[in-house]
This record gives structure tokens, sequence and C-alpha cells, in this order.
């Protein structure tokens, strides 16, 4: 018992650290970005370059928010887990089933 609890302590301590680190990660870009855009003003207005850093940037974070709730979230370990459980399940009763054939 001890053990699975240990194995849900660090799976909840790793997603607390992804979700903070997405956090980070989007807190950064919103700060940099109007910085960013600042400076495009303030130099060069003719030629909006700061587009090429929020487009990139932002596909990062979409992406850093996509691994962070889509795959950890809904396909994370949970889901992992619930699979293999009901996988073992299925070729448990199958295996019980040919066996009484």
């Amino acid at each position: 018992m001890e053990n699975s609890e240990t194995a849900l302590y660090l799976r909840a301590k790793r997603r607390v650290k992804d979700l903070k680190g997405f956090y980070w990660h989007l807190l950064a870009y919103f700060i940099v970005i109007p910085l960013i855009i600042f400076v495009n003003y303030r130099t060069s207005w003719e030629f909006k370059w700061f587009w090429f850093s929020t487009i990139g940037w932002g596909i990062g974070v979409l992406s850093h928010a996509f691994s962070v709730f889509w795959i950890n979230g809904i396909l994370g370990s949970n889901w992992e887990a619930q699979k293999i459980k009901k996988f073992m399940k299925q070729d448990s009763f199958k295996t019980r089933q040919h066996g009484k054939l």
C-alpha cells in the first residue's frame, strides 16, 4: 500500500512541476512579447518584425500547453494505468473463457 501511495505522490509532484513550468513559460511570454513590440515600435515600426517572435514563441507556448494539458492530462499516466488494467482484465477474462472450453 505504501508503494502505491509513493507512486501517486511522485506522479502528483511531477504533474505540479509540469503545470508550474507551463505557467512560468506563459508568464514570460506575456511579459517579453510586449517588450519586443515596444522595441519594434521605437526602432522600425515600418517593418513589423515582432510578429516573428510572437508567432514562433506562441507556437512554443501552445505546444507546451498541449504537452501539459492534453498528453499528461488526458493521455497521461492515469489514462495509461486505466487502459492497462482494462486490457489485463479483458485478457484474464479471455484466458478463463478459453480454459473452460
